[in-house]
């Protein structure tokens, strides 16, 4: 099948794009540091499963976004593209990892492993994420579907599920330090745990990529199945972990 040159990416918009994925990723990584060491304290302090789950995400966050980064250090296409796949699947066993370490310590709070205190940290931390975190994600999700790039868009929806974590990690503090119930730190973070497999299942199969920009017009129309192929024909970036997952295109 033909590819129209209109839905190609010029050489000088597919380096503008990497250049820009390679920036979003480096401000992901500084942000997640300083988040991950300011929740893990805070939880450690007032005992905050939620919290230092939050923490621990962020810390996968960082481990994904180095693997986007590792991916994108490479000059040439090519080489970006073999990294693809190695790519996802750190970031989906990190996911897995802090789903099980979660799981673990919420159901230990629950059945008697101790309540949490209040922790105002915690909430200016969980207020912030939610204003920050949504800005980085749409700006590397565009860049990267455009682009073709499965794991920059599997970063992104990592980005984005912080957004949300965030805002029950919001929920479940202000709910413990304004009526004291302490049960709903323990159950803020099995809820961090579901979405982390979630997520991580997601990245595992690649489940996160084929940019419409880069398929024929008649392929977008024809739906599911058809995405990997189309844009496997007009781009490289978009490749096997998408074929993996049914090539479901998302908004």
């Amino acid at each position: 099948m033909s590819v129209s040159p209109t839905l190609r990416l010029s050489d000088e918009r597919r380096a503008a794009l990497t250049n820009r994925v390679r920036l979003l990723v480096a401000i992901t990584i500084a942000y997640n540091v300083i988040e991950a060491v300011v929740a893990i304290t805070a939880g450690t302090l007032a005992s905050s499963t939620a919290l230092i789950g939050f923490g621990l995400d962020s810390a996968v966050e960082v481990s994904s976004a180095a693997a986007v980064a590792w991916q994108f250090s490479a000059r040439d296409a090519s080489t970006r593209e073999a990294r693809e796949r190695r790519a996802l699947r750190v970031i989906a066993v990190s996911f897995f990892a802090l789903a099980a370490y979660v799981t673990f310590e919420a159901l230990r709070s629950l059945f008697g492993g101790g309540e949490a205190d209040s922790s105002v940290p915690g909430i200016v931390l969980a207020a912030l994420s939610v204003v920050v975190m949504p800005f980085l994600s749409h700006a590397q999700r565009r860049a990267g579907r455009e682009l073709g790039s499965a794991t920059a868009v599997a970063d992104s929806k990592q980005t984005l599920l912080c957004t949300y974590l965030s805002a029950a990690l919001l929920v479940g503090l202000l709910a413990n330090a304004l009526f004291g119930w302490a049960w709903a730190d323990p159950v803020v973070a099995l809820f961090i745990a579901v979405v982390a497999v979630k997520e991580g299942r997601e990245a595992w199969r690649g489940d996160a990529c084929c940019a419409p920009g880069l398929a024929p017009a008649g392929a977008q129309a024809a739906g599911a199945g058809t995405c990997h192929t189309a844009a496997k024909a007009a781009e490289p970036g978009c490749h096997d972990g998408c074929a993996a997952a049914g090539d479901r295109d998302r908004p």
